[in-house]
């Protein structure tokens, strides 16, 4: 934890340096050499080639991304006046365009926009808003579609918060007896997450239909998918030296809520009873059994989760503050992020090549290299055989044919 966190203080440390780098350097361009283009271009090639190079096992476009995150969320590192916050955000995105995967860093970006608008993380939605206009200007209205679409979802599940509620007053009969806040989202704008069919405690059952039922009078043609990951509680922990408040997420509440009903439980049962994967039961008993706050004791008292473990309510648990939050660890989402990009350039480049095929009917193979990386190039660098496998592929799915007496030309099959 220690480590993260200094690793996460170097990295704003090193874009900090980078920004100050780029101001110095673009200083002596426009005062020293008198704004001339080729000083220009001097300075763009060499911050494109150091930009581009890893740093700590990390690349230039996720450390963009985690900057941008700690200085437009609550509690950052990052304490800056607004004028500050407009000031770094707009070199920030100076220093996206000498970036070739811009496609990476829209998907880290993302995924950390998710989490400031979702857990009501985001200091000011004003800067939200001002980089996404910045982002636009720079790399395009597609490169920030979805997160404009994040962030007028959150304005959208406002009032449908607030429709529910009125609702629920019209029809007290209706009404599950749990305060409940459900945010509705539009899939296609949000990155992907996990949906399983978590076995719910009988009382969110309950919140679940209700809320059904008001989704209903709305709409008859859309289809909810609950994304249980993501959800929060807020439970009363009954334990003998004082009731304490604990906030936990969904999965964690349903798991000591069937500590109700069984004053012991196995791993094994637990598992059975939520529906969940082996990796997800043993991160929230950790979190329940062997980190800060030991709401269950485990047997044997390890730091470790196993299959044959047994765990029961600490009926003597205790704290000094009323209301705790028990954390769940994270999962490193970096791998996930890549893959689904890796996932999203097969498709452009398939999409790039059928597009410039169908115009040109007849191409040769370097050509249609050329221009495929032309035509990517403002969102990340093809690799050539990452193409070459392409081509491969689309042959094989009858969208090209190469000509019989020239291997190296391709001809579109409409």
């Amino acid at each position: 934890m220690f480590s993260a966190m200094n690793l996460l203080l170097n990295f704003q440390v090193f874009v900090r340096k980078v920004i100050e780098l780029h101001d110095k350097y673009l200083a002596y361009v426009n005062n020293c050499f008198q704004n001339h283009t080729l000083f220009h271009k001097a300075l763009k090639e060499a911050f494109e080639l150091f930009c581009n190079k890893g740093v700590a096992g990390s690349s230039s476009a996720e450390l963009l991304a985690t900057f941008c995150d700690n200085i437009l969320k609550k509690g950052g590192s990052e304490k800056l006046s607004d004028e500050a916050i407009e000031e770094t955000l707009e070199k920030v995105v100076k220093l996206l365009a000498y970036i070739s995967d811009k496609d990476l860093f829209a998907e880290f970006y993302r995924k950390k926009l998710a989490r400031r608008l979702l857990f009501d993380k985001s200091a000011n939605d004003e800067h939200e808003r001002s980089i996404l206009t910045k982002l636009k200007q720079q790399c395009g209205g597609q490169f920030t579609s979805k997160m404009e679409g994040m962030v007028t979802d959150l304005t959208l599940a406002r009032e449908n918060q607030a429709s529910f509620e009125e609702y629920l007053s019209n029809n007290p009969i209706a009404n599950p007896g749990i305060d409940l806040t459900v945010t509705v989202l539009t899939t296609g704008f949000w990155p992907s997450y996990k949906s399983f069919d978590l076995n719910l405690p009988a009382e969110m059952v309950r919140c679940v239909e209700v809320f059904k039922e008001f989704y209903q009078t709305k709409t008859k043609h859309r289809k909810l998918t609950w994304i249980y990951s993501l959800g929060t509680c807020n439970i009363n922990g009954k334990f003998e030296p004082k009731t304490i408040e604990l906030v936990v997420t969904t999965y964690q509440a349903s798991a000591l809520l069937l500590f109700n009903a069984s004053d012991r439980l196995s791993y094994q049962e637990i598992m059975t009873q939520l529906n969940l994967s082996d990796d997800d039961v043993v991160r929230l008993l950790h979190s329940l059994s062997c980190a800060k706050y030991k709401i269950l004791n485990k047997e044997p008292s390890t730091k470790t989760i196993s299959p044959t473990d047994v765990f029961e309510f600490n009926s003597k648990f205790t704290d000094k503050m009323r209301r705790i939050k028990i954390p769940l660890p994270p999962v490193d989402e970096k791998k996930k992020v890549i893959e689904d990009v890796d996932k999203d350039r097969r498709y452009a480049i398939d999409a790039s090549i059928v597009r410039i095929m169908k115009s040109r009917k007849v191409l040769g193979y370097q050509q249609l290299v050329m221009e495929c990386v032309e035509q990517l190039g403002r969102m990340f660098k093809p690799d050539v055989k990452a193409i070459k496998k392409r081509i491969e592929d689309l042959i094989t799915r009858d969208y090209l044919e190469r000509d019989k007496d020239n291997p190296n030309l391709f001809k579109y099959l409409a």
